[in-house]
């Protein structure tokens, strides 16, 4: 899609950990902010209506020959520029100062004084806890700085430019361990750059509606709906966009929840007014599965398989460029996207890393650029249910990715049966709408167990459930032990192949939400 029209926070990627932290602090102050890799031009910053920079952190020092630079280039756009951490020492570095490495580092907690009454530390107070990860310290500044706040160590943690809009802290602002980081930043944003508070679902949805109905002109679009919140909202989006120009495909891959296919088809269709085309292929994927166990296969097969199920459906239109689907923008940092900084490929989500080169339809992905919080954000406001907008993330390849091992019938009906009264569990004690996501894995290994007096050998079910605001990390879920005692009890009993009963209590990281 086209350009966001709104001004645009660029928050340069040097590395950090904490840079999506940055993008998201940002975003809840309502304003827009976007991740670039740390060699972006200016004409690419100007394409973006960049109207504020913020440096991130990393873990290299600005003194080392291969560490990431700072182009110069930004500090002559004569708008302001915030350096946090590795960010802040490459102002100093590239104005004259020097970085050298400290004789301690600061790393954790830690405690700082400001003692000036700059703009940067309006209504916060003159000593405040703040987050620290660094080695490397500001030994030498030039004339045209002032030192505004240092460290019980007495360690230099923020800075400002006597003639320019330029800014630093060594500290993270944007981690909750720092006392008033929000405010910090909010100072930054609102009082320095005088940006507005603008970012909202309400002009999100009327900026994509214009930006929806300029690429696709008179062509018609192709919508996969998945059933989760994500396809659910693009649909929604596109039907208020073009009308009947969009065309909405409900796949049934048979890797769906139980009673899927009727929640989507009643939420969407009946009570939206949507046009949904259903198409039964379970029977196609499962042969495309048969005997693969390796995930990032199975992603492929799945992502490939949706693109060609939907090419086979273009005879049926006479104008049909486009495929629409609800790639977010943590789906792109995870596959490792060409948009941010330095990223790895943690896993390839079907729908970025999974579709053929070959693929005849345009992508159309109006949520590219959009955490999850905000999706359902979005959704609210278009009026979908809140049985829609509130329901766990669902991924895109389904149970595929929460069977592991090898896909069958019987093994997908096992973990269709065990989901559905884990899910049902949540609803009853009131414990679904505090936890992100929560779902049940199938293991490919059976244990011994005794019922009715007699040995069994059958499946092992993990429970999973986490906590989190936007998917990027994630805390295990502390249940009451009777909860677990009871989703324990029904399922081993009502599930037939299932004797025992697991819960996983891993955070993300080290691991991912979900089990592949």
């Amino acid at each position: 899609m086209n350009k966001i029209k709104l001004p645009t926070v660029a928050v340069i990627d040097y590395g950090s950990q904490y840079t999506q932290l940055i993008a998201r602090r940002i975003r809840e102050l309502n304003i827009y902010s976007k991740i670039f890799k740390y060699d972006i031009t200016i004409d690419e910053l100007i394409e973006n209506n960049v109207k504020s920079i913020i440096l991130s952190g990393g873990p290299s020092s600005v003194y080392t020959k291969n560490s990431p630079k700072l182009n110069n280039k930004f500090l002559e756009m004569d708008i302001p520029i915030l350096g946090v951490c590795y960010g802040l020492q490459l102002l100093i570095h590239n104005m004259g100062g020097k970085i050298s490495k400290g004789n301690i580092g600061e790393y954790g907690n830690a405690k700082i004084e400001h003692f000036s009454n700059n703009i940067l530390f309006d209504d916060v107070p003159n000593k405040i806890n703040v987050w620290m990860s660094h080695a490397d310290k500001v030994v030498d500044v030039t004339s045209d700085w002032d030192v505004i706040s240092t460290s019980t160590n007495e360690i230099i943690s923020a800075l400002c430019h006597k003639n320019k809009p330029f800014y630093g802290v060594q500290f993270h602002p944007e981690v909750t361990h720092t006392d008033f980081g929000k405010q910090i930043l909010s100072n930054f944003l609102v009082k320095i750059c005088r940006l507005k508070k603008n970012w909202t679902a309400e002009n999100f949805i009327k900026d994509s509606i214009e930006l929806i109905k300029n690429q696709v002109g008179d062509n018609e679009v192709i919508c996969g709906l998945s059933g989760g919140v994500d396809s659910s909202v693009v649909a929604t989006l596109l039907h208020k966009a073009i009308g009947e120009k969009s065309k909405a495909i409900f796949i049934n891959h048979g890797l769906l929840r139980k009673n899927e296919v009727d929640d989507v088809l009643i939420n969407l269709k009946s009570g939206l007014g949507i046009n949904i085309n259903y198409l039964d292929q379970s029977d196609i994927f499962l042969e495309k599965l048969n005997k693969v166990v390796d995930p990032e296969k199975k992603r492929k097969i799945i992502g490939e398989q949706f693109v060609r199920s939907f090419e086979s459906e273009i005879s049926k239109y006479k104008k049909v460029e486009y495929l629409a689907q609800g790639t977010l923008y943590p789906d792109v940092i995870e596959s490792g996207g060409s948009e941010q900084g330095p990223a790895v490929t943690i896993k390839s989500h079907h729908n970025v890393g999974g579709l053929p080169k070959d693929m005849k339809l345009k992508l159309l992905e109006p949520l590219r650029n959009l955490f999850k919080d905000e999706v359902r954000e979005v959704g609210r406001k278009l009026g979908l249910s809140t049985m829609v907008v509130d329901r766990h993330p669902f991924p895109g390849p389904g149970l595929a990715v929460r069977i592991i091992g090898e896909i069958t019938k019987k093994r997908i009906n096992i973990l269709q049966e065990a989901d559905h009264i884990f899910i049902k569990i949540l609803k009853e004690t009131n414990e679904y709408q505090k936890i992100w996501q929560a779902f049940c894995v199938l293991i490919p290994i059976k244990t011994v167990g005794v019922m009715g007096d007699s040995r069994t050998y059958d499946n092992l079910i993990a429970l999973r459930a986490v906590t989190s605001s936007d998917g990027m990390t994630a805390k295990w879920y502390e249940f009451k032990p009777d909860i677990l005692d009871k989703c324990s009890n029904e399922i081993v009993n009502k599930v037939s192949g299932v004797n025992r009963v697991v819960y996983d209590i891993t955070s993300k990281p080290p691991g991912t939400i979900e089990w592949e």
